[in-house]
């Protein structure tokens, strides 16, 4: 179960945040997904982290990669780098046009080959500091 699992997980990063073919959400996520990591103005199923995708298209031209795998059971937890393009405003920031990174920790729970949970941890103070840091240096070249 644990390699069914891994791969409902690469699929799903692959297909969903980083090709955004929302129309497959229904292969990887439950009807009574619930997503433990969005920001409270967001709904916490399906459509909540659908949105969530969206926004952070819309701040960052994205793709997740995996860099490390593991599950037991019906938990996979993936270690990944976020390869951002900053496109639009994030947090205050106008879009610079950097190309940055971050890392990060996302652990999810399945059930039946689909993912009904899903916790985060993204350093997104990394992205802040390179996008102050290297807008700020840029000013003063």
């Amino acid at each position: 179960m644990s390699s069914t699992n891994k791969i409902t997980v690469i699929n799903f990063i692959d297909q969903i945040w980083n090709l955004n073919r929302f129309e497959k959400m229904e292969d990887y996520i439950s009807n009574d997904f619930v997503d433990y990591s969005l920001p409270a103005a967001l709904s916490n199923n399906k459509e909540g982290m659908k949105n969530w995708i969206i926004n952070t298209g819309n701040s960052f031209k994205h793709e997740t990669i995996i860099n490390t795998i593991v599950a037991e059971g019906n938990h996979v937890i993936i270690e990944i780098t976020m390869q951002l393009k900053h496109i639009g405003n994030w947090r205050g920031i106008a879009p610079t046009g950097l190309q940055i990174t971050t890392n990060g920790y996302r652990h999810y729970k399945l059930k039946n080959g689909k993912i009904i949970a899903h916790w985060a941890l993204i350093d997104g103070n990394a992205i802040a500091n390179q996008l102050t840091t290297s807008s700020t240096s840029k000013n003063h070249c």
